[in-house]
């Protein structure tokens, strides 16, 4: 499967050179605030759609139990999930999957500022029935590093 094949890979990709960036601008070494206020100035500059800190209730059997603010919404159906820390680990990757349950989106990138180089990954909810696309039955993921 090609890039082009993914869906929403034009805005992915603007969201991921949005945050290479403010990587390139930045480096390693902030607090993660830091880099979702320049994000948020960078998507703002490029004209890109989104929501910032967009709050949605935790349900458990119908029940609230809580909230999550999501760090972005790109264009109201793609989450962005940003970390600035050395390493991603399986944890990270585990809420960001969570988050586009809890969120009913079928899209996420896990930018992580905190390295060297930009690390992005690319993460397809399967687990909701979408309109319109067959269920796949799982939740995957496609991971990239970018040095710049």
């Amino acid at each position: 499967m090609s890039e082009s094949d993914l869906k929403y890979s034009g805005l992915t990709r603007e969201v991921i050179g949005a945050a290479m960036e403010v990587h390139k601008q930045m480096g390693n070494g902030f607090q993660e605030v830091v880099y979702q206020r320049c994000l948020a100035i960078e998507l703002k500059s490029r004209g890109i759609v989104f929501r910032r800190e967009q709050e949605m209730p935790l349900f458990y059997k119908e029940h609230e139990v809580g909230t999550r603010r999501a760090d972005f919404i790109v264009d109201g159906c793609v989450l962005v999930e940003l970390k600035a820390i050395s390493v991603l680990d399986d944890v990270h990757r585990a809420q960001t999957l969570n988050y586009l349950t809890a969120y009913n989106l079928e899209i996420g990138l896990l930018i992580n500022f905190g390295g060297k180089s930009l690390q992005f990954e690319r993460f397809i909810n399967t687990k909701n029935n979408y309109k319109g696309r067959p269920r796949m039955g799982g939740r995957r993921a496609i991971a990239r590093n970018i040095t710049h």
